[in-house]
Formats: structure tokens, sequence, C-alpha cells
């Protein structure tokens, strides 16, 4: 679960050359002239100049690029090094497949290729989570040079993390998690369950210290939540929750829309489960203490401290996605 064009300068107009001096009356009679050129021979030998800078300046403009990527968020980094530390949630946008990362230091998109690029304004993002293509969810805090309320509330992307506009609860809301599945957004905030179909309308459900949370994909009935007494579910859409027996103590948890359960635990194992829970079965190693998981049917991503890492196995093994500096 738990992304600026440059116009290139309009050419200047070549100015004319300076009239030539005029020679004197003894000059012309010891020589003779050559006839002038024509007017519009000058505005031919002018007009292929303009047309050879035009063609320079053009090929430079596609060669530099408009900024733009295909997946329609707007990198705002300028090139700049990013800095990616502490990291509250992942996500992989199926519109173009990268993945982002919402941290302390603003929304950064991870390309499949290439290095990481920051996208929008810098702000803290927390419980960052992707609904679908180019359409992104988050809370957290305004920028050093942001206005508004400490706490933003839940806010809303559709354009791949280039703007947000808020939904609700700004000024009262820091949602730490997020979910969203089957029409309904879920968020822990402040030691409590809530649930909304709009973004805008809330149901306050269970009270209950959580990390993170996951809907089951075959019915918003069914809600996993990490405690520190141990994985706890709920039958009831978060209404109450009791601990699932005989589950591994873990700290991030994230389900698959084949149903795969995958989780971490505080050490950085992973566990991973084909039945709701019910079993489990120990894999590899995010390589570290966890700081966000998300997953789709063929990958998991896990953000430790190091950096960002990434399986195509199941979770067995794991390759380095991004090493933090």
């Amino acid at each position: 679960m738990a992304q600026p064009s440059r116009s290139p300068s309009k050419p200047r107009k070549p100015s004319r050359s300076p009239s030539r001096p005029q020679p004197s009356s003894r000059e012309r009679g010891a020589r003779t002239r050559p006839a002038p050129a024509s007017t519009s021979s000058r505005w031919a030998l002018l007009g292929g100049l303009v047309a050879v800078i035009a063609v320079l300046v053009g090929v430079l403009f596609f060669a530099v690029g408009d900024g733009d990527d295909a997946g329609g968020g707007a990198d705002a980094g300028g090139g700049a090094p990013v800095e990616v530390g502490h990291v509250h949630g992942l996500g992989v946008d199926p519109a173009s497949g990268d993945l982002y990362a919402g941290t302390h230091y603003g929304l950064i998109r991870f390309p499949e290729q290439g290095e990481p690029t920051l996208v929008g304004e810098v702000q803290d993002f927390m419980g960052f989570t992707v609904i679908g293509p180019n359409r992104f969810l988050a809370s957290g805090h305004p920028g050093e040079d942001q206005e508004g309320p400490a706490n933003v509330g839940l806010i809303e992307s559709t354009d791949g993390g280039r703007s947000w506009h808020t939904l609700s609860l700004a000024g009262q809301a820091d949602f730490h998690a997020l979910a969203a599945r089957h029409g309904l957004i879920y968020g822990y905030n402040a030691g409590q369950l809530m649930v909304s179909a709009d973004g805008r309308n809330w149901d306050t459900r269970a009270r209950l210290a959580m990390a993170d949370l996951a809907i089951s994909p075959e019915g918003p009935q069914t809600v996993l939540a990490t405690t520190q007494q141990g994985l706890a579910s709920s039958t009831d859409g978060g209404r109450s929750f009791r601990l699932v027996a005989g589950a591994p103590l873990l700290q991030l948890v994230t389900w698959t829309d084949t149903g795969t359960l995958i989780g971490v635990d505080p050490e950085g194992t992973v566990h991973v489960s084909s039945d709701g829970g019910a079993t489990w079965e120990q894999r590899g190693s995010v390589g570290g203490a966890p700081q966000a998981l998300t997953a789709t049917d063929d990958e998991i991503f896990g953000a430790v401290a190091d950096g960002i890492v990434a399986s195509s196995d199941g979770g067995r093994t794991f390759q380095t996605r991004y090493e933090a500096s």
C-alpha cells in the first residue's frame, strides 16, 4: 500500500549590416562600381538565414524535451538530486507502471529505468496510496512555503501527483494509513479507523492502535490491521476487531488483487498467506526495519532506511531498486 516545460528562446532576427561608406567622386571616376544586388535578393538571403536558425532552435527544443512524462505526472526536480527518506507510503501507478513513494521530503517517482525524480511540490506525505491510474490519495503536512493548517486532512491528486486538492478534514485529520477498495476509503487517524464512500463524509468505526491496514479483495467487510499485540481482523467493515491466532507479529501488510496477503515483521522478514491470513509461510527479508510496503500481482516493493527494494519471486529474494546515499 500501503509523482516544467522549458520553451526555447525565440531566435533573434538578424540585424542588417551597416551601410557601406560611399566612395568619393574621385574614386568613382577612377573605377567602376559593380551593380548593387536587388532588394529581392537581399530579402531571399535574410530569409535563408532565419530559416537556418529556426531549424537549429527546433532541434534543440526536441532534444531538451518539455518535461512531461507519459504517466501524467510532472517532475519538479529539474534534474536536481532528490532526497529519499522517511518513506510513509508506496504505490504503483497502473497508468505507467512507475513506483511512487510518499516521503517526508515530497512525492518521489521511481521509473523502471532512470533516476528517481521529485514530483509536484515538496510537502510531508503521510498515508500515501495509489487508488487508480494517475489517481493518488494522501494526508500529512504542508511544506515550508505552503499555507494552510498543520494537518492537511485527506488530499487527492488526479494528475499523477502534479497537483493536489483537499477533499476533507483539513486541519483535523492526519491519516497515517490509507487504503481504498470496493468504492470505499479507509483511513487511520489518531487511534481511530474511519471509512468514507466519497472522501468527504466519514463514519468513525473501531478505536484501535494500528501501524497499517489492508482490505480484502473479496469484499469490504474484511479488514486487517497490524497492532503491537498481533495481527487483528475485522469481518464487519472495521467496527470491531479480534486477534488472528497463529499469525506472525507484523508491522506492515498489503493484499493483492488476486488474494495474496503479504506482511513484513519489524525486523524485515516477509510472510505470505494465500488463505486470508489463516496460515503463513515465511519468505525472505527486505533487509531492515520496514518503512512502507506495497505489492502488485507480480512484484513486492519495500522501503527501508537503506533505500527501496523489490522482489519478483514472491518475497523470497529482494534486489535494490534505489540505494539511499
